[in-house]
C-alpha cells in the first residue's frame, strides 16, 4: 500500500515536471520563429510548434507580452484565459497552476502556465527590448496521464498483492502442515486412542513431541509407583493385624480387666481394620491417568448391577437406566467401577423398590472432551439436608444397623474430587429418596 501510495506521487510529480518540460520547449520555439520589426511590431510565423495553437478553444494557448502590448495564438480566441502578472526578467522562468479559466462553452476549467523572460536585440544595442512568452495547456491533460497510471497501477499492485497472499496462504498452510498433524495426533493422544506421541515429526518439533511423551510416561509410571506403594502398605498390615485377631481370640483370660482390655482391642483392631481397607481400595482406584481411553458406561453399570441384584435378591430391587446413548467415561476403568459401584451399592442398601441410573453428556468446552453428569436416585427414606456433611464423612454410616465400613460415600468423594468434579445429595424428585449427582468437567 506504501509502495502504491510512493509510485502515485513520484509519477504525479514526473508527469508534472514533463509538462513543465514540454511547456518550456514551445515556448522556446516560438522564441526561434518569431521576430521584430524596427519600429518594435511582431512578426509570427504562420506555423507554430504545434497545430492546436492553431485550433480555437483547443487546449494548448500561446501569448506573448509585449511593453507596448501582446499577441495570443488563434487557440486563444474564445476561452478567458488566467490573465498575466506582467512581464519576467530576462531568463526569468515561472510555472504556475493549476489556473482557472471559463472555457468557450462557458464552463470552468483549469491550465497550467509556463512563462520565460527574454530580449530581442539587434546588432545595435539600442534597438534592445525585452518580451515574455507564456505558453499553456489544459489541466485535463495531465490529469488523464495521471488517472490512466493510477488506474494501471493500482490494477497491477492489487494482482500482485493478491498472489502474494494467495502465495503467503500456500506457503503458511505447507509450513505448517507438520503441527497441525502433532495437533491431530495429540488429539488422539487425548481420547486415548493413542498411548504417546509418534516419532514421525520434523526435526524442529522432536523437542516438543519428546516434551509431551516424558510427561505422559513420567505421570504413568508416578501413578503405578503409586498405587504399588499403597497395595504394599495395606497388604503388609493385613499379616499382623490377622495375626493379633487371632491371638485375641486365643486368649484364655476371662477376668474383668481382660475383658475390657479385649474390647478395646477389639474396637482400635476393627478400626485399623476399616483403614486398611479403604487404602486398598483406594490403591485399587486412587488417581487417574492422563490421556485414557474412553470407557462405556452401560456395559460397566449393568455388570455391577446383576451382582447387586443377587446380593440383595431378597428386596427385589428394581434398577432402571436412562443413559445416553455414546456417552463415556473419559478416565481409568477401576474409577468408574469404584464411583458407580459405591454409589449404586448405597443405593440398592436403602431403595425399597427403585433405583435409577442416569448419564449423559456434561458441560463441554473447546479441543476437550466432554464432561459427564451421572445421577442415582432411591425410592428409600432420603436424607435430610442437615445430614448430607455427616454421611459423607469417612467412617460414617446413615445408620449403625446397616452393614458395611462407611466408607463407600467417602471414596465416591474423593474420586470425584480427583476428576476435579462436583458431588451433590439431594432430595429425588421423580422418586422420592436421596439423589447423589455427581458433575465432571471437561477434561484433557
Amino acid at each position: 500500500m506504501l509502495a502504491g501510495f510512493a509510485l502515485d506521487r513520484a509519477f504525479a510529480e514526473t508527469a508534472e515536471n514533463n509538462l513543465r518540460q514540454r511547456l518550456k520547449s514551445y515556448a522556446m520555439a516560438y522564441a526561434d520563429s518569431i521576430d521584430f520589426g524596427r519600429d518594435g511590431s511582431l512578426y509570427t510565423p504562420e506555423l507554430g510548434p504545434d497545430p492546436r495553437f492553431h485550433r480555437p478553444g483547443s487546449g494548448l494557448y500561446a501569448e506573448v507580452v509585449l511593453p507596448s502590448g501582446h499577441w495570443a495564438s488563434l487557440s486563444a480566441e474564445g476561452p478567458l484565459l488566467p490573465e498575466v502578472s506582467g512581464m519576467l526578467t530576462a531568463r526569468e522562468e515561472r510555472f504556475e497552476g493549476p489556473l482557472a479559466i471559463t472555457q468557450i462553452d462557458g464552463s470552468e476549467g483549469e491550465v497550467y502556465r509556463y512563462g520565460i523572460g527574454l530580449i530581442w536585440a539587434e546588432r545595435e544595442p539600442e534597438a534592445e527590448f525585452p518580451y515574455t512568452i507564456y505558453v499553456m495547456e489544459d489541466a485535463q491533460t495531465l490529469a488523464a496521464q495521471v488517472r490512466v497510471f493510477r488506474g494501471a497501477l493500482w490494477i497491477y499492485l492489487g494482482g500482485a498483492g493478491l498472489i502474494l497472499l494467495l502465495l503467503q496462504a500456500v506457503i503458511l498452510q505447507w509450513s505448517l502442515r507438520p503441527l497441525q498433524r502433532v495437533i491431530a495426533e495429540l488429539v488422539r493422544v487425548q481420547r486415548g486412542q493413542l498411548q504417546r506421541m509418534s516419532e514421525r515429526h520434523p526435526r524442529e518439533l522432536e523437542p516438543l513431541t519428546e516434551s509431551i511423551n516424558a510427561l505422559i510416561d513420567s505421570e504413568r509410571e508416578h501413578l503405578e509407583r503409586q498405587r504399588n506403594t499403597l497395595a504394599d502398605l495395606a497388604h503388609s498390615l493385613k499379616t499382623p493385624l490377622a495375626v493379633l485377631r487371632t491371638q485375641l481370640d486365643a486368649g484364655a483370660g476371662e477376668g474383668p480387666r481382660e475383658a475390657v482390655l479385649r474390647e478395646e482391642l477389639d474396637i482400635q483392631l476393627k478400626r485399623m481394620n476399616d483403614l486398611v481397607s479403604y487404602q486398598l481400595a483406594r490403591a485399587a482406584s486412587g488417581g487417574h491417568k492422563l490421556f485414557s481411553a474412553p470407557v462405556p458406561i452401560e456395559s460397566t453399570a449393568e455388570e455391577i448391577v446383576r451382582g447387586l441384584e443377587k446380593v440383595y435378591a431378597g428386596k427385589g430391587v428394581l434398577c432402571e437406566f436412562e443413559v445416553a446413548p455414546g456417552v463415556q467415561f473419559y478416565g481409568e476403568a477401576g474409577d468408574l467401577q469404584e464411583l458407580l459401584g459405591n454409589l449404586l451399592e448405597n443405593a440398592f442398601k436403602w431403595a425399597r423398590k427403585r433405583v435409577l441410573l442416569t448419564a449423559s453428556p456434561g458441560p463441554a468446552a473447546p479441543n476437550r472432551r466432554a464432561g459427564l453428569l451421572l445421577a442415582v436416585d432411591d425410592d428409600g427414606p432420603g436424607i435430610a439436608p442437615e445430614d448430607v456433611a455427616k454421611v459423607l464423612q469417612r467412617g460414617v454410616r446413615g445408620d449403625e444397623r446397616v452393614q458395611g465400613h462407611g466408607i463407600g460415600l467417602s471414596i465416591v468423594q474423593d474420586l470425584v474430587r480427583d476428576y476435579r468434579g462436583e458431588l451433590q445429595v439431594t432430595r429425588s424428585q421423580e422418586l422420592g429418596g436421596a439423589r447423589f449427582e455427581v458433575t465432571l468437567p471437561p477434561g484433557l
